[in-house]
C-alpha cells in the first residue's frame, strides 16, 4: 500500500492529486504545521532525514520530491499522464515538470521571504527599514521576474489547454502548486485568461477536488 506523508497546506497535495486522477488505492498520514513557526513537525524526520513533505513510501521504496515522485508513480501507474516519449509533447511535458520547482518555485518563496522581512518581529523602529528592504527588493528583483515567468505560463497555455498537449498530465499536476500560490500572492491569474482557464479547470476535476477534501484546502497567500 502507498502511504503519502502530507504536510497540511503544501507541496503534497500534488501527490493526493495525482494518486486520485490514478485511482490507485493509498493512505495519508497527516502531519499539521507548528503554528507559530509554520514549519513541519519533527516526526516527518523519522521517514526522511530532510524532514519535508512530500514523502510517499511504497513498499520498500522511499521517495522524496515532488517531480522524483510524479514521475516515479506515473512510470509505474498511469503511463496515461505522460506523453509517448516519441511525440512532440514529450519534451514539453519534461520541461514543464520540472520547471514548476526548478523555476518558478524559488521565485515565489523570495516573495514569501520578501513579505516576511517587510514585517518582522521585534522593535517598531526597526519596521520601516525592513519595509524599504522589501519594497525594493520586490521592485528591482522579484516583481519583474514573476511577471516575466508569469507571462510565460500564460503564452505556453494559449497554444494548449494543458502543458503538454491536449490531456492531462504530469506536468499540469506539478504545476498546480506554484499556480495555486502565486494566484494568491500576486494575483497571477489576472489579466491571463489562458491561465485563468487552465486553472478553472484543474480545480474543477473531481480527483482534485476529491484530494482537498481528503488532504485539506490550500491556502497559499500572506
Amino acid at each position: 500500500m502507498i502511504t503519502v506523508h502530507h504536510l497540511e497546506n503544501s507541496r503534497s497535495h500534488r501527490v493526493l492529486w495525482l494518486l486520485e486522477e490514478l485511482g490507485v488505492p493509498y493512505e495519508i498520514k497527516l502531519y499539521k504545521r507548528n503554528k507559530k513557526t509554520m514549519l513541519a513537525p519533527p516526526e516527518l524526520k523519522l521517514v526522511h532525514p530532510l524532514g519535508k513533505a512530500p514523502v510517499v513510501t511504497d513498499g520498500e521504496l522511499v521517495l522524496a520530491e515532488s517531480g522524483n515522485i510524479v514521475e516515479t508513480l506515473i512510470e509505474r501507474y498511469g503511463p496515461h499522464l505522460a506523453p509517448s516519449r516519441e511525440s512532440a509533447d514529450f519534451q514539453r511535458f519534461r520541461y514543464w515538470l520540472h520547471y514548476a520547482e526548478g523555476s518558478v518555485m524559488p521565485l515565489l518563496l523570495l516573495k514569501l521571504v520578501s513579505a516576511k522581512i517587510a514585517n518582522p518581529p521585534g522593535p517598531f523602529f526597526i519596521k520601516p527599514i525592513t519595509k524599504t528592504i522589501s519594497k525594493a527588493l520586490d521592485k528591482t528583483f522579484v516583481d519583474p521576474q514573476l511577471a516575466l515567468h508569469f507571462d510565460h505560463i500564460e503564452q505556453a497555455l494559449s497554444k494548449s489547454a494543458f502543458f503538454a498537449g491536449e490531456q492531462l498530465s504530469g506536468a499540469d499536476i506539478m504545476m498546480s502548486f506554484p499556480v495555486e500560490a502565486a494566484a494568491g500572492r500576486i494575483n497571477a491569474t489576472a489579466g491571463r485568461p489562458n491561465l485563468a482557464r487552465w486553472f478553472a479547470a484543474i480545480k474543477a476535476r473531481p480527483a482534485y477536488q476529491r484530494a482537498t477534501e481528503k488532504g485539506g484546502p490550500l491556502t497559499l497567500g500572506f
